[in-house]
């Protein structure tokens, strides 16, 4: 009881305090990195030192101006990066291995969806199918065709067939059952993007932005398949290697 008592607990307080806001720093810099939002934090960073040193160096007005733009650089920041702060966001709030599907229920989707989109590749099919991790999709399904199918490589292909009315939407997969089609993605505004790239791989890319679903997207101009998730494309996959990364991604 004695050393207990004789312990200055504020040190330990003033550790605790430090070794937190180091861990902090330390996720923050994790969940921008690779993002648009890495420069800018980088840049703020800059700012920040300068008025630490403007304000021990006594340049009032210097330290003035800083002190202004920093008490309004949090709403700008999340003017101009909202997605990514929302990608991040809901990467803080997904517990580890918390909702993601078992191992039996997404083996058949994943088998069915990648000799689905190498049959599409082969024959020019254009196509977009979704699947769904732990974010929910119901604010993009809402106005979509309600499915409630097991997954098959027939009803996909049918599906993107030009004569199907649905063609142009996606599909959205939860699971091993089919849930929805003709769904309406959004469309991303990174400026950053290939012009290239059409409105299937554009509206893949809005919704890896903000959720943290899994798209595939077939091209029938070029009959390639792409993989795409948090915002970055996988270009030129066969079968096997469509089924590699979705394994990798899904199937815990």
């Amino acid at each position: 009881m004695g050393v207990i008592e004789t312990l200055d607990w504020s040190y330990l307080y003033r550790l605790l305090d430090v070794l937190l806001v180091s861990f902090l720093i330390y996720k923050t810099l994790l969940l921008v990195r690779g993002t648009r939002a890495e420069p800018m934090l980088v840049g703020l960073a800059i700012v920040v030192v300068v008025y630490i040193l403007s304000r021990f160096l006594g340049l009032l007005t210097l330290n003035w101006l800083l002190g202004n733009f920093l008490g309004s650089v949090i709403l700008v920041i999340v003017v101009l990066f909202q997605d990514d702060l929302r990608r991040a966001l809901i990467k803080v709030g997904l517990m580890p291995g918390f909702g993601h599907q078992t191992y039996e229920v997404l083996e058949n989707s994943i088998s069915e969806v990648s000799k689905a989109a190498a049959e599409l590749a082969s024959r020019r099919i254009g196509a977009l199918i979704v699947i769904t991790r732990d974010v929910g999709l119901e604010d993009y399904t809402e106005h979509a065709v309600k499915l409630d199918a097991l997954v098959s490589r027939q009803l996909l292909t049918s599906i993107f067939l030009p004569t199907s009315p649905i063609h142009d939407g996606a599909v959205v997969i939860a699971g091993q059952r089919l849930v929805a089609a003709g769904a309406v993605l959004p469309l991303t505004f990174n400026p950053d993007i290939s012009s290239s790239y059409g409105t299937r791989h554009r509206a893949a890319i809005g919704l890896s932005e903000r959720t943290d679903a899994v798209i595939v997207v077939v091209s029938e101009e070029t009959g390639t398949v792409s993989l795409i998730r948090e915002g970055k494309i996988s270009k030129d996959l066969n079968e096997k290697t469509l089924y590699n990364a979705l394994h990798r991604l899904t199937v815990f």
